[in-house]
C-alpha cells in the first residue's frame, strides 16, 4: 500500500529504545528487547488501525551501528509509516528497566539518548489527526505549540491538505514521564493538561505528584484530586480526558461530566493464574491505541462493540452522558484490548497470518473486542457511566 501525502492518523514523538529487562529475580533477565514507548506506541495504534490503514501509523526510528537485523525485520512486518534514520557514528538508544514486586518501574538509559524534536517530523507526519507524547509538561507545551505553529505555516504556504477535515485542530494524548510525577512538578502538570486532549498518569505516578502512596478510585482523596484536575480544564476547551491507567485494576477515564471504569483485559482465573508476562510498555500501547481509537469511528472495532453493547439500555445511556465525545468510550474498550495484547510476552506481540485474517499472538484484534464487550455486557447491571454529581 502506498500512502498518499496527508493520511496519516497516528504519530508518535516517542523514542524507540532497545530494552534489557531486570524482574527483580523473579525470573531472569532479558537483553535487546524491541522497547521504548514509540514501538509499544506504534503496536498500540497499528493493532486498532488493522491492515488496511497500516500506513495511516507513523513514527521515526533511529538506527545505529548495532541495531539488530531482527529487530528491523520485526518493525517493517507491521508495514507501517516508519521513517529510519541510520547513523553508523552512534549506537541505537538502549536502556535498562527494572521491576520492583509491586509494579514499580525503574528505568536509565545505557547509551545516550536521541530524543526527537516536532522539527524533525515530515510534512506527511505533521498532519496527523493524532499525536502521542512522553515528556515533561515544559516539553509537552512546547510540542504542541511547534506542531500547531508548524501546520499553520504550511497551510499559508498551500501545503495542506484538501480535506478540510484534515485542517480540524489535531488529538494529542500526553504521558507524562514519570521522572517528572513530583509535587514540584504540580503546577507545571496543570499547566500542560490546558493544552492536549488527554493526559495519563498511571496510579502510582499520580499519586506520588500529589504526595500520596498511589491513586485510587475507593477513597474522597481520590475523588477530590480528580476533580481538582479536570474542574483545573484539560484541552483548548477545558473538556478533555484524565485516563488513569491502573494496571491489572484497569483504567479510569474523567472528563468534566462524565467518567468511565474498564477492568483490564485479562483477569485472574479461580487458580489466580494469569496470561500476564511483562507489563512493559502495556501504558504506552493504551495509549498509542486509544489515540488511533479516537479516529476510528465507525471502522470494523467500533461496529464490533456496538453490535454487543447496544444491547445493554445502561451502555446507551452512558454513551449519551458523553455527548459530543461518543467515540471516547469505544476508544477506552479499543485500548484496553491493545494491552492486553502487549502483557502476554517479553516485548512485542508477534504479528501473522491466517486464514487470510491478521493475527497477533495467534488472535484478531477484534475478536478479541469481540470478546471484552461480550464479558462487559455482563457487568453493565449497573451505570458505568454517569454525571459527576450524581457519581
Amino acid at each position: 500500500m502506498t500512502a498518499s501525502d496527508h493520511d496519516v492518523e497516528f504519530c508518535t514523538l516517542g523514542m524507540f529504545i532497545i530494552d534489557d529487562i531486570d524482574f527483580g529475580g523473579i525470573r531472569p533477565g532479558v537483553k535487546n528487547i524491541t522497547g521504548g514507548a514509540a514501538s509499544f506506541a506504534v503496536v498500540g495504534a497499528r493493532l486498532v488501525s488493522g491492515s488496511k490503514h497500516a500506513q495511516a501509523v507513523s513514527w521515526i526510528v533511529d538506527v545505529g551501528s548495532d541495531f539488530p537485523p531482527e529487530t528491523l525485520a520485526v518493525i517493517k512486518s507491521w508495514n507501517t509509516d516508519c521513517l529510519f534514520r541510520e547513523d553508523t557514528s552512534r549506537l541505537t538508544t538502549r536502556a535498562w528497566n527494572g521491576y520492583h514486586p509491586n509494579e514499580q518501574r525503574d528505568f536509565k538509559y545505557l547509551t545516550p539518548k536521541l530524543r526527537l524534536e516536532p522539527e524533525m517530523l515530515s510534512d506527511r507526519q505533521i498532519w496527523s489527526k493524532t499525536f502521542h507524547m512522553v515528556c515533561s509538561a515544559s516539553r509537552c507545551i512546547h510540542i504542541v505549540q511547534n506542531i500547531l505553529q508548524r501546520r499553520e505555516e504550511l497551510h499559508k504556504a498551500g501545503n495542506s491538505p484538501s480535506d478540510k477535515h484534515a485542517l480540524q485542530r489535531p488529538i494529542f494524548v500526553w504521558e507524562p514521564v514519570p521522572d517528572l510525577c513530583t509535587p514540584e512538578e504540580q503546577e507545571n502538570f496543570l499547566a500542560a493538561n490546558k493544552f492536549v486532549d488527554v493526559v495519563s498518569p498511571n496510579h502510582m505516578e499520580l499519586g506520588m505528584m500529589f504526595d500520596q502512596p498511589s491513586w485510587t478510585e475507593a477513597s474522597q482523596q481520590g475523588q477530590d484530586l480528580v476533580r481538582k484536575i479536570t474542574d483545573s480544564g484539560i484541552g483548548s476547551d477545558g473538556n478533555g480526558m484524565l485516563v488513569i491507567r491502573a494496571g491489572k485494576e484497569g483504567s479510569y477515564a474523567y472528563s468534566k461530566t462524565c467518567k468511565i471504569w474498564l477492568p483490564a483485559y485479562h483477569q485472574p482465573d479461580a487458580s489466580g493464574a494469569t496470561p500476564v508476562v511483562d507489563p512493559t510498555g502495556a501504558g504506552n500501547s493504551f495509549l498509542g491505541a486509544l489515540a488511533q481509537g479516537m479516529v476510528t469511528t465507525g471502522r470494523e472495532p467500533f461496529q464490533v462493540i456496538q453490535s454487543v453493547l447496544s444491547q445493554s439500555e445502561n451502555w446507551r445511556k452512558g454513551l449519551d452522558s458523553w455527548g459530543n465525545f461518543q467515540s471516547h468510550p469505544m476508544a477506552l474498550i479499543c485500548a484496553t484490548v491493545a494491552a492486553g495484547f502487549v502483557v502476554e510476552q517479553i516485548g512485542v506481540p508477534q504479528i501473522s497470518e491466517g486464514n487470510g485474517e491478521e493475527l497477533w499472538n495467534q488472535s484478531e484484534f477484534t475478536e478479541r473486542v469481540r470478546l471484552y464487550t461480550q464479558r462487559l455486557l455482563k457487568t453493565l447491571e449497573e451505570p458505568w457511566s454517569l454525571p459527576r454529581d450524581t457519581c
